[in-house]
């Protein structure tokens, strides 16, 4: 079987192995992470494509920020998903409050005219993000106002699951200055390139399923 990724690799053996080691190290390879590797990458999508798909049944996907390898089947079954070091919510609310990010990503993103395509990435303030967040939990449970008030919003929910974003590097937080005081709803973040790849509008139709189900264990 002639793999054409092979006909690359003998005049590029090193950017060829590099560029295949930098996407099994993160779940995202972003263009500012390896300049020089991400054009490679770009400049044989086909047949890094190729690769994946017949060797391991993996969907390389790339755009002109970010590029990552899917794979929708585990096939080592002897590994719980509770072992796999993999990005994933078990709780409602953390998923509802991963959902209401990309819906307010997309928000941003049309009031600012930004794209993909644009140079600079997103940024915006954790306060703000708050405030949207509280507003949707507040209309998807309009009877337990008290139970998402802005501040059991902030504390209960949005404060535990910050870290496991930034780990995943779909946020990065911008750093103030060391001499300047700043308030948690002050501190800004820097929207990163893989919400791209998740359409929160697509995966805000699993929220009524959410609540169905945990309305049915309630009862």
């Amino acid at each position: 079987m002639e793999i054409a990724l092979a006909n690359v690799l003998k005049r590029n053996q090193d950017k060829v192995q590099k560029v295949l080691n930098i996407l099994m190290e993160s779940p995202y390879f972003y263009v500012d992470d390896e300049y020089d590797s991400f054009l490679f990458l770009r400049r044989h999508r086909a047949e890094f494509t190729e690769f994946f798909k017949q060797f391991y049944n993996w969907t390389l996907l790339v755009d002109s920020k970010c590029a990552r390898v899917y794979k929708s089947e585990w096939h080592n079954t002897a590994i719980t998903p509770a072992n796999r070091s993999l990005f994933t919510f078990s709780k409602r609310d953390e998923c509802i409050a991963f959902m209401i990010l990309l819906e307010f990503f997309e928000q941003q993103l049309e009031e600012n005219g930004m794209t993909v395509e644009d140079k600079h990435n997103l940024r915006f303030y954790f306060g703000d993000l708050l405030d949207y967040s509280q507003k949707r939990f507040a209309e998807i449970f309009p009877e337990r106002g008290e139970e998402y008030s802005q501040d059991k919003v902030r504390d209960r929910i949005l404060k535990p699951i910050m870290p496991e974003l930034e780990k995943y590097r779909f946020l990065t937080r911008i750093e103030p200055p060391e001499d300047q005081q700043t308030a948690f709803r002050d501190l800004i973040y820097e929207a990163m390139p893989a919400l791209y790849h998740y359409n929160g509008a697509a995966l805000s139709r699993t929220i009524p399923e959410l609540t169905a189900h945990t309305e049915e264990n309630d009862g």
